[in-house]
C-alpha cells in the first residue's frame, strides 16, 4: 500500500500521530544493527487504544507490525517493512511504584534510567541495566530480555518481570502471569504444546543463564511454575504487543567499590572469571585495553582514569553495607583473582570507568587501527567456565577470516560483545561466511548465539547450529498459536531471512560533489563519515547532569528527527540509500538539519565520534555553493565583515540600529528573529585599545583577536592582556582584522571559510616562525584552529602548526605553572562553551580555578544560542527550550554572589537576553583579583610594528 494511503487509513482509525514522510521512514529504517528495512509508516501511539487501532489496520490489510522502543536493538529486532510503532514518545509513563511490594508498573516507553531515579529514594532499583540504560525503554528490554552488567547479581529482565498486559495479533487483550492462570485459549494450546515436548525443552533450554536465543521454553515447564510473563520476555515482539508491564524491583547495594584487574590479554582475564564468581560480585565485566586506547586517542589521556597496566581488564564491582565493607570485598577479589596488576577505585573514578564501559558499543565502532567496525556477532555467550577457551578459539577464527575487532562484555555471565571490521561494502559474502563459522564455534562450547540482545535478523538463521530440528519446530508452533497470520515482527526467530539479507551497506552509492572537508579519519569519504552512526542512541539520553552536551535539540523536542542519530540516518540515505532523492537539494536534508545547533557536542559525546556540525556545514556548502543562500547566511555568516565596518564608527552603527522600525527591518531582511535584540558594538574596539597600550616585557605570546572580542566584548581582551602580562608574557596580536572563518563554516560557506583561514594563517606566520603560543579567548574560534582548520586546509602545513600552538587561556597559564591570584571565597558556576567541551576540554580551566581556591560547579548542555542558530528566524522557541535544560535553571538557583563564568560570547548573550544574570569570561575573573601592581604595564613603550606588515589580511 502507498505510505500516505496507509497513513490516512490509520488516521481514520483514530490515531493522531502518524508519519509517512520520506524523512521519517529513513529515520526508522534501521536500529543499532547492520540492517535496513524501510517501514511504510511510523506511528506514535498516545494510549493503548491507539495501539489496538493500529493493530486492527494491520490485520485488515495484512501489514507487518513492529513495536519499537528507543531503537537501540543491535540485531535488527526493531525494524519492519509495514507499520512501525514508536512507544518511547508518548507511552512513557511510570504508572505506579510500590516500594512496599517492590514493584513498578510502567508503560512500554518508560526509559530505564527514569525508573531507576524514581526507585532510588526508596533504596530500590530495577536489577538489569544495559549500557544503554539512559535511553533504552522497558518495553524494548522486555522484548529482547535485556541484561546488562548487574544481571549477574539481579538476573535478566525475564527474571524480574511480574506481569504483562498484551494485545494478541487478533486484537484480544491478555494479562500474562502464570500460564495456568490464563483463561484465553492461547493458554490451553500452549500448555498442550509444552506437555507434548517436555524432553526437548528440558534438555535443550535453560542450560545456562545467558541462553537467550530462540524462545525461552524452559520458563513454561511445570517445575518453573509455567511462567508465561517470563516466557514472553525475549520473544522480540513476535508473539504479542506489550501495552503495560509490572516489574519487580530489588534492593540496591548501599555502597560499592570497583576492583580493576589487569591481565596480559582478554582470554587470560576470562580464565580468572570462575575464581571470582564464588565471591558473588555485583558485576564482572571484561574490557579490552585497545577499547580504552580508542578513547584516549579521541579525547586525550585525561579522558581515562589511571589503570593498571595490561592488555585486558576485569572490572569487578562489589557491594557492602559501608564503603569500607565494599572496599574490603574488592580487595578480597584482588587476592583471589591473581591479576598481574590491580587497583581498587571508588567514587567518581569508578563512575568514569563505568561510563567507558557503557560507551563500549560506540567506541568499538572503530578498531584500534581506525577501520569501521560493525555489530553482527554482537553478544554470543558461553558458560563462564568455558569463556577463556572460547575466546582463544574466537580470536583464531578472526585471524582465519581476516577480521579484527575489540572485545568486551559481561564476562561474569560468559557474554562477549564484539564489533568487527567486516568488509560489508566490499565483500558482504565474507560477513555471512564468518557468521556461519562463528555460530558453529559458539555452539561447540555449549553456548548461545545471543546472550542478551535477542536474535533479530542477525542470528535467526543461525539457530539450527545450537538447536535440534525439534526445538526449531517448537518455535514455529508457538508462533502459530499466538500469531497465525504472521503479522508481528515477521522474519524474526521464526522463518528468518538470511543473515546477509537487508544489510545497510555503506558506500554503495557515494554522493557527488567535491568535499568541503577532508574527513581524514574517514578515508576522505563523507559517506564513511556519516556511517559512523551505528545507532547506539546516546544522543537520545540526557547527559547534561554529567557535563554532556549532545543532543540539545532532541532534548528540547523529544523527536527522533532532531537527534544526532535521526539526522545521520537521513544522511546515510543520501549517501547510499534509495529514499532520499535529489542529492544535496533534497528537502529531507533541510528538515533533518534545520534544528541542529552545530554545537559539536556529538563529536565528543557520541561514542562513535559522529560530528553533525561538520556534516551540516558540508550539506549547506554543497546545497548552496554558487547559488543564492538564505538571508541569514549573509547577515550572520558575514558578521565579521559587518563588524569590521561597524567598529570604525560604532556610535553611528548603534544609533542607526536602535530605532525599532529600522531594527525590525534589518532583522526581517537578515532572517533574524524579531525577538532577538541586536547587540551593541563597543565604543572602542579591542584593537583600537591595544594600539594605545604600552608593551610589557616578557615571553612573547600571540593573542588571537576574534571578531566577538574585538567588536563586542573588548573588556575580555583587555582582561586577558592584564592576566598574560601578570604571568610574564609580552602580548602581541596579528596584524589586520583577520577572521578564523567560524561564521562561514557554520553557514556552510566553506570556500569563504578557507579564504578566511588562509589569511589568518598568514597573519599568524610570525607566531609559527617563532613557535610562539597562540591564545584564543572565544572558545568557538579557538576550536576552529584546533579542529576545522586542518580539515578545511589539509594541504597547508601551517594549519597543523597553529593547531599545535593554539591554547586556551587556562591551558597556557597552567602549562606555564603560573600561580593565579587567590580565588578563595569565590563561588562560580561555569557554562563551558559547547565547542570547548567538544574540542578543547574544560579540565585546564577547572584545575586553574579550583587550584586558586574557587568553589566551582559546571553546567552541562548547551546555552541554546549557539552562534547564529538561536538568532535565526524559526529557531527562537527551541533556543529558549535548550537554555531551559541546564543553563537557566542553574543560574536561577545560584546565589547573588555567585560568579557566572561563560567564556563564549553566545553564552553570555543568551544569559543577558533570557535572565537577570551577567556572565563573565575567565580572563575577567582573574584580572579582577590581580594585585594592583600586577595590572600595571611592566615596561612602558610604544606599540611595536605589526607582526605581519606584508600581509595585513582582512575580515572580508
Amino acid at each position: 500500500m502507498n505510505p500516505e494511503t496507509l497513513a490516512d487509513q490509520l488516521r481514520r482509525a483514530g490515531i493522531a500521530d502518524v508519519d509517512a514522510s520520506t524523512r521519517r521512514r529513513a529515520e526508522y529504517s534501521t536500529d543499532a544493527s547492520n540492517y535496513r528495512v524501510v517501514p511504510e509508516v511510523v506511528v506514535f501511539p498516545r494510549h493503548a487504544d491507539e495501539v489496538a487501532s493500529a493493530l486492527q489496520v494491520a490485520r485488515d490489510i495484512g501489514s507487518p507490525f513492529t513495536a519499537r522502543g528507543a531503537g537501540t536493538s543491535c540485531a535488527g529486532n526493531a525494524v519492519g517493512s509495514g507499520i512501525v510503532l514508536d512507544f518511547s514518545r508518548h507511552l512513557n509513563r511510570l504508572i505506579e511504584l510500590d516500594p512496599d511490594a517492590r514493584t513498578a508498573t510502567v508503560q512500554p516507553g518508560v526509559i530505564l534510567s527514569d525508573l531507576q531515579r524514581a526507585a532510588a529514594p526508596h533504596g530500590l532499583r530495577f536489577g538489569p541495566d544495559p549500557s544503554t540504560q539512559a535511553r533504552c525503554t522497558l518495553g524494548g528490554m522486555i522484548g529482547n530480555n535485556a541484561c546488562g552488567a548487574h544481571a549477574l547479581a539481579y538476573g535478566r529482565t525475564a527474571d524480574n518481570v511480574a506481569a504483562l498486559s498484551l494485545l494478541l495479533a487478533d486484537g484480544r487483550t491478555v494479562q500474562a502471569g502464570r500460564l495456568g492462570d490464563l483463561a484465553d485459549p492461547v493458554g490451553a494450546e500452549l500448555s498442550s504444546l509444552v506437555a507434548g515436548n517436555l524432553g526437548v525443552i528440558r534438555t535443550e533450554f535453560g542450560r545456562f543463564p545467558r541462553q537467550v536465543s530462540g524462545y525461552s521454553m524452559e520458563q513454561l515447564l511445570p517445575e518453573n511454575g509455567g511462567n508465561l510473563a517470563r516466557f514472553l520476555a525475549g520473544t522480540e515482539g513476535t508473539l504479542a504487543v506489550l501495552t503495560e508491564a509490572t516489574v519487580n524491583l530489588v534492593e540496591a547495594a548501599p555502597f560499592t567499590a570497583l576492583a580493576v584487574l589487569a591481565y596480559p590479554d582478554m582470554a587470560v582475564a576470562a580464565d580468572a572469571v570462575p575464581t571470582v564468581l564464588p565471591l558473588r560480585p555485583l558485576a564482572l565485566e571484561g574490557m579490552d585495553a585497545r577499547l580504552v586506547d580508542v578513547l584516549r586517542t579521541r579525547r586525550g589521556p585525561a579522558a581515562v582514569p589511571p589503570l593498571p597496566a595490561g592488555g585486558g581488564w576485569l572490572f569487578v564491582e562489589t557491594g557492602g553495607a559501608s564503603l569500607d565493607g565494599a572496599i574490603a570485598a574488592a580487595r578480597q577479589v584482588v587476592a583471589a583473582a591473581d591479576p598481574q596488576a590491580s587497583a581498587v577505585v571508588t567514587g567518581e573514578d569508578a563512575r568514569r570507568l563505568w561510563r567507558i564501559r557503557e560507551d563500549g558499543a560506540g567506541l568499538g565502532g572503530r578498531t584500534s587501527a581506525g577501520a569501521p567496525a560493525w555489530p553482527g556477532w554482537e553478544d554470543a555467550a558461553v558458560p563462564p567456565e568455558r569463556l577463556g577457551d572460547y575466546l582463544r578459539d574466537f580470536f583464531k577464527l578472526l585471524d582465519q577470516h581476516g577480521v579484527d575487532g575489540l572485545a568486551y562484555g559481561h564476562f561474569g555471565d560468559g557474554c562477549v560483545h564484539a564489533r568487527l571490521d567486516f568488509p560489508l561494502a566490499q565483500r558482504p559474502a565474507a560477513f555471512r561466511s564468518f557468521l556461519l563459522d562463528a555460530a558453529v564455534l559458539v555452539a561447540s562450547h555449549g553456548g548461545s548465539m545471543s546472550g542478551e540482545h535477542g536474535d533479530g535478523r542477525a542470528r535467526g538463521e543461525l539457530l539450527p547450529a545450537m538447536y535440534s530440528p525439534e526445538a526449531i519446530g517448537l518455535f514455529g508452533a508457538v508462533k502459530a498459536i499466538f500469531d497465525p497470520a504472521n503479522l508481528l515482527n515477521p522474519g524474526v526467530i521464526v522463518d528468518p531471512a538470511p543473515v546477509d539479507a537487508d544489510l545497510r551497506l555503506p558506500l554503495a552509492r557515494p554522493v557527488k560533489g567535491a568535499r568541503g572537508f577532508s574527513y581524514p579519519s574517514d578515508g576522505g569519504s563523507f559517506s564513511t563519515a556519516v556511517h559512523r552512526c551505528v545507532g547506539v542512541g546516546k544522543c537520545r539520553a540526557d547527559t547534561t547532569a554529567t557535563g554532556g552536551v549532545m543532543c540539545p535539540s532532541y532534548l528540547a523536542t523529544k523527536d527522533e528527527t532532531h537527534s544526532t542519530r535521526g539526522r545521520a540516518r537521513v544522511l546515510q540515505e543520501l549517501a547510499n540509500g534509495s529514499l532520499v532523492k535529489g542529492g544535496w537539494k533534497s528537502p529531507e536534508l533541510m528538515e533533518a538539519l534545520d534544528l541542529c545547533l552545530s554545537c559539536k557536542g556529538c563529536s565528543s559525546d557520541c561514542p562513535a565520534g559522529v560530528d553533525m556540525a561538520t556534516y551540516k556545514a558540508e550539506v549547506l556548502h554543497q546545497r548552496y555553493r554558487r547559488r543564492r543562500r538564505p538571508a541569514s547566511h549573509y547577515s550572520l555568516g558575514w558578521l565579521p565583515r559587518w563588524a569590521k565596518l561597524a567598529t570604525r564608527t560604532p556610535r553611528l552603527a548603534n544609533a542607526a540600529l536602535k530605532p525599532k522600525p529600522l531594527a525590525a527591518l534589518v532583522k526581517r531582511i537578515g532572517g533574524i528573529d524579531q525577538r532577538r535584540p541586536l547587540p551593541d558594538f563597543a565604543r572602542q574596539s579591542f584593537r583600537q585599545w591595544f594600539a594605545e597600550h604600552p608593551v610589557a616585557s616578557g615571553k612573547p605570546v600571540m593573542l588571537w583577536v576574534d571578531t566577538f572580542t574585538n567588536g563586542f566584548s573588548p573588556e575580555v581582551g583587555k582582561a586577558a592582556v592584564q592576566v598574560l602580562e601578570a604571568a610574564g608574557y609580552s602580548v602581541r596580536v596579528p596584524a589586520g582584522e583577520v577572521c578564523c572563518g567560524l561564521t562561514w563554516i557554520s553557514t556552510g560557506q566553506l570556500d569563504g571559510a578557507r579564504r578566511q583561514l588562509a589569511r589568518s594563517l598568514t597573519a599568524l606566520q610570525p607566531a609559527i616562525d617563532e613557535a610562539m603560543p597562540v591564545v584564543g579567548l572565544e572558545p568557538s574560534c579557538t576550536a576552529v584552529f584546533r579542529s576545522d582548520a586542518v580539515e578545511l586546509l589539509p594541504d597547508d602545513p601551517r594549519a597543523e602548526q597553529v593547531k599545535a600552538q593554539m591554547r586556551t587561556l587556562a591551558e597556557l597559564l597552567t602549562e606555564r605553572g603560573w600561580t593565579p591570584p587567590a580565588l578563595t571565597g569565590v563561588r562560580a558556576v561555569a557554562q563551558p562553551h559547547c565547542h570547548q567541551h567538544a574540542v578543547l576540554g574544560f579540565d585546564a580551566d577547572a584545575a586553574l580555578l579550583r587550584g586558586a581556591g574557587a568553589e566551582l560547579s559546571t553546567v552541562g548542555g548547551c546555552c541554546g544560542l549557539a552562534g547564529n542558530f538561536g538568532v535565526e528566524k524559526g529557531h527562537y522557541e527551541v533556543s529558549v527550550a535548550v537554555a531551559e535544560q541546564s543553563l537557566l535553571p542553574a543560574v536561577r538557583v545560584a546565589g547573588a554572589d555567585t560568579v557566572v563564568l561563560a567564556d563564549g560570547f553566545s553564552c553570555r548573550t543568551q544569559l543577558d537576553q533570557l535572565s537577570d544574570r551577567t556572565g563573565i569570561h575567565l580572563a575577567e575573573l582573574l584580572a579582577s583579583r590581580l594585585p594592583e601592581q600586577a595590572t600595571s604595564p611592566l615596561q612602558p613603550a610604544s606599540q611595536p610594528e605589526p607582526v605581519n606588515p606584508t600581509q595585513p589580511g582582512g575580515a572580508s
